[in-house]
């Protein structure tokens, strides 16, 4: 629809010529830099009438319509890309805004309320919220009475925070974000957005350094390697058929059932002769028929959390809670599961909540500081991975890693995590330490590594993840943990809980012969296999 621009009537506007805003505001707003947006743009009071100001650069023209209809207010443009306008009362408005070749209306973003809860900040400060997923990152809502998309990021340190995209011309002046002081989270609601927006953080850092563009960390879905942005993701409506698994999972006791794990790398396992590496719809009909052939009763995903280099097979990911692009997306991997336990095929996805790659869209350094790894390289950094470590003792940090170890488990019904941990490193008594070197040197930290407790050794258990511990264990020597807690899935080889004395003797369970179950390799044949 085409409107085109007509004078205004005198009686239909009282604004000024100019702007009672000093110029360094007006150019932190054009630039994108201004740190408390809500302060100046969107609906003022003013008297008796009220000012609306907003920063629109691009635009040649800008107007007030009022929501019910009637007569368009045009606004004055004060500085350039900076427009404003005084009305004789308040009233409820939307923006009518002439772009080349195209005009939006819109609900005026900066005239809403905020959109989380002063529950939603406490308890992400605390660490302890656990539908994260559902709250931050690009959520499509409906917020104040409209339709769009909430964005959600946590900078405590940052001074501004921006959201760009496909859909404001990647301008970080359009859309800035407001500060939640409470939790240093930055939020924005923008009407009229839809699932399959393209967006990124524009982060201004402590020191007013303009930092990469930052892909959103708790992004559902991301572009397709080696693109970088995130893709607003719709929710999950994925129709589940398998119930009778799930009920079945919830009553058996794993401990006394026999398990026999295929752990694969689907793209490697799929990928052709031209380097094509399928998808999960190719997976469903290549790769459950040979699992059920050979007798497994799992299947182990290497990571499929979104990971930038295709060589680390998913090992070195930065989008905890986006299934990787490469195969598809999220529905796609969802009707691969459901037809895993159609097949009476368990699933188990490894895992790495303990390290990420220092790529410049990701993690690190994620609003100009140390935020996600330790500040102090020598305990955030592996020179032999050349990458960075989870600080887990911040609780915002343990959160995040929660929430994304349940999204994974409830979302798409996953059977069990294995929680993946590379070399840490570790304190080497035989080795004094000097001024100016790293407290020790990298230890192999193995998951079946002993340690002294109480006089004697015994071995660490790892188990698969559904109930998370809601407090954290610091490590004897001062490193943090994420202590976690098993329900489905894996047996004690698989533990992922770092129990504090040992377990009660108890007989060793009756296990059933396994071996009737496993086809021999060296009997396998070619024309046997599926």
């Amino acid at each position: 629809m085409v409107i085109r621009r007509s004078t205004p009537r005198a009686s239909e506007t009282v604004s000024a010529p100019g702007t009672s805003l000093p110029p360094g505001v007006v150019n932190a707003l054009i630039a994108g830099t201004h740190g408390d947006p809500f302060s100046v743009l969107g609906p003022h009071r003013e008297g008796t009438g009220l000012r609306i100001r907003q920063a629109l650069p691009g635009a040649y023209y800008a107007e007030v319509e009022p929501a019910g209809g009637g007569p368009t207010t045009p606004l004055a443009e004060t500085s350039p890309g900076f427009f404003e306008v005084l009305l004789p009362e308040p009233i409820d408005y939307r923006l009518v805004v002439h772009w080349a070749g195209a005009v939006q209306r819109t609900v005026d973003p900066y005239g809403l309320p905020a959109m989380l809860s002063s529950d939603d900040l406490h308890w992400f400060a605390e660490g302890r919220h656990r539908d994260l997923a559902k709250r931050m990152g690009a959520v499509p809502c409906r917020h104040a009475g409209h339709e769009g998309v909430g964005f959600a990021v946590w900078a405590p340190n940052a001074r501004a925070v921006s959201v760009v995209g496909d859909f404001n011309g990647w301008n970080p002046a359009r859309h800035p974000m407001r500060r939640r002081w409470e939790a240093g989270v930055w939020e924005l609601f923008i009407p009229g957005l839809a699932p399959g927006a393209v967006y990124k953080f524009a982060i201004t850092g402590p020191s007013g350094e303009r930092l990469p563009w930052k892909a959103d960390p708790l992004a559902r879905r991301t572009e397709l390697p080696p693109r970088t942005a995130s893709i607003v993701a719709a929710p999950p409506r994925f129709t589940w058929t398998d119930g009778d698994w799930m009920a079945a999972r919830a009553e058996a006791d794993d401990s006394r059932r026999p398990m026999s794990i295929y752990e694969v790398h689907v793209g490697s396992w799929l990928r052709s002769h031209d380097g094509h590496e399928g998808s999960w719809a190719e997976a469903a009909d290549r790769l459950i028929p040979y699992v059920q052939h050979l007798g497994f009763t799992h299947v182990e995903l290497m990571p499929i959390t979104e990971y930038p280099f295709g060589g680390s097979w998913g090992y070195q990911p930065l989008s905890l809670f986006a299934p990787t692009a490469r195969l598809g997306d999220p529905a796609d991997l969802a009707r691969f599961i459901d037809r895993c336990h159609a097949a009476g095929i368990g699933v188990i996805l490894d895992w790495v909540p303990s390290h990420f790659p220092g790529d410049a869209h990701g993690l690190a350094r994620f609003d100009g500081t140390a935020l996600y790894e330790h500040e102090d390289p020598r305990e955030g950094y592996h020179p032999d991975w050349n990458t960075m470590i989870y600080n887990l003792g911040r609780r915002e940090v343990r959160g995040f890693l929660m929430a994304s170890a349940l999204w994974w488990i409830r979302t798409f019904h996953l059977d069990g995590l294995r929680r993946l941990q590379p070399p840490a490193r570790r304190v080497d008594p035989q080795r004094p330490w000097r001024p100016g070197e790293p407290r020790g040197r990298l230890l192999p930290a193995r998951a079946e590594r002993p340690h002294r407790r109480g006089g004697g050794w015994r071995r660490r258990h790892r188990r698969g993840i559904d109930r998370l511990a809601g407090r954290h264990r610091p490590h004897r020597r001062g490193r943090a943990r994420l202590p976690l807690q098993v329900e489905h899935g894996l047996d004690a080889r698989h533990a992922a809980l770092f129990r504090t004395r040992p377990d009660p003797p108890r007989p060793p369970p009756e296990r059933p012969d396994l071996r009737p179950r496993l086809c021999p390799f060296r009997a396998l044949r070619a024309a046997d296999l599926p």
